[in-house]
């Protein structure tokens, strides 16, 4: 399931970077990187947890 995760954020990574340099207006540019921020600030906390139930403390 991590592999198939990983794949598909980077395939959503290329889609966004594709768009990102297909917009030509600086306004919607700051627009795409502010979504993309908030989209990986919000996965963060997700990735904390699920690395530190696959790691518990010994």
């Amino acid at each position: 399931m991590e592999d198939e995760n990983i794949a598909l954020n980077s395939v959503l990574g290329l889609e966004l970077n594709r768009v990102f340099f297909a917009v030509r207006d600086t306004a919607n540019k700051q627009k795409i990187i502010e979504f993309a921020r908030d989209v990986l600030q919000s996965e963060r906390p997700k990735l904390v947890d699920s690395a530190s139930s696959e790691n518990p403390a010994s």
